[in-house]
């Protein structure tokens, strides 16, 4: 392999691992849920989802799960999330015999 493609693959592995590099302004993307297919976009710092939870809420779990996948690449007004914050665990945690 050709010396230059070596030094741009590490530079790309580079600037991959360091995401604070990236910003986004706009993004289209297909995402598969579990019922169907919706298209979500990012314009300008405002979501759009054509599920139709979003519909009603301005908010939806495809959303959701972009901002926790993309994080600090997305602009700040776009990282905000209507939903509170998930516990990690969603076991129930067995009562205490005291």
């Amino acid at each position: 392999m050709h010396s230059s493609v070596i030094g741009k693959i590490e530079k790309a592995n580079r600037y991959a691992r360091e995401t604070d590099r990236i910003s986004m302004d706009r993004l289209s993307v297909t995402f598969r849920g579990d019922n169907d297919t919706h298209r979500v976009s990012l314009e300008a710092e405002t979501w759009n989802c054509n599920c139709h939870y979003f519909q009603s809420w301005q908010t939806c779990a495809h959303i959701l799960a972009l901002q926790k996948v993309l994080g600090g690449m997305l602009p700040e007004g776009a990282q905000t999330s209507l939903f509170p914050s998930a516990p990690e665990s969603t076991t129930l945690a067995e009562p205490s015999r005291a």
